[in-house]
């Protein structure tokens, strides 16, 4: 019986398609993202820029569908991830190596166990201090912070138009209010 050969970063930097990443030695095709998917990945990304800017709450780098390199057999993208600014003092560029501060998936339909299981258990380890989990179709947003070695639910809701309040403090974000109602599209 032949090995099973892992493939690596360098590997996935050749690969000729697009929209892939690799997710313990194997090179995956990203699912096609739907309507609801971009449009809660575009309105939490734009909720979160206020910290991005100067004169702003926090200094953090916030970028959307960026590959991390954790090791040499774990480069997935992320669809939000973000550094402070105090770790990346300077403009990033490339592909990132140093483990973000957070990150965000988006649920794609066929793919939750990649993004609730699997990046949880890389994040957990990686040492993430803050994991957020979006379902669009749900309306629901689950966030998770670093305890020790583990992570520990912090906020979880599922929007519900006239009944869940629509704005809320989530870490690592908690100085300014995420505007629920927009990310899960009432506009």
């Amino acid at each position: 019986m032949e090995a099973l050969k892992l493939l690596t970063v360098d590997d996935l930097i050749e690969a000729e398609e697009e929209r892939v990443e690799l997710i313990d030695g194997e090179i995956v095709r990203r699912p096609m993202a739907r309507s609801e998917h971009a449009l809660a990945q575009s309105a939490l990304g734009y909720e979160v820029q206020t910290f991005t800017r100067r004169g702003g709450p926090g200094g953090w780098w916030i970028m959307s569908e960026i590959s991390v390199r954790y090791n040499e057999h774990q480069c997935p993208s992320h669809d939000l991830a973000g550094w402070r600014k105090e770790r990346v003092p300077e403009r990033p560029s490339g592909i990132m190596t140093l483990a973000p501060d957070w990150v965000c998936e988006i649920l794609s339909p066929g793919h939750e166990r990649k993004d609730m299981v699997h990046h949880l258990l890389l994040l957990q380890r990686a040492g993430v201090p803050h994991y957020w989990i979006v379902s669009a179709e749900d309306r629901t947003l689950i966030a998770y912070a670093l305890d020790g070695d583990s992570y520990r639910l912090c906020y979880s809701v599922t929007y519900l138009p006239g009944e869940t309040p629509s704005k809320a403090r989530i870490p690592p974000f908690e100085a300014e209010e995420i505007d629920l109602a927009y990310l899960f599209g009432e506009d």
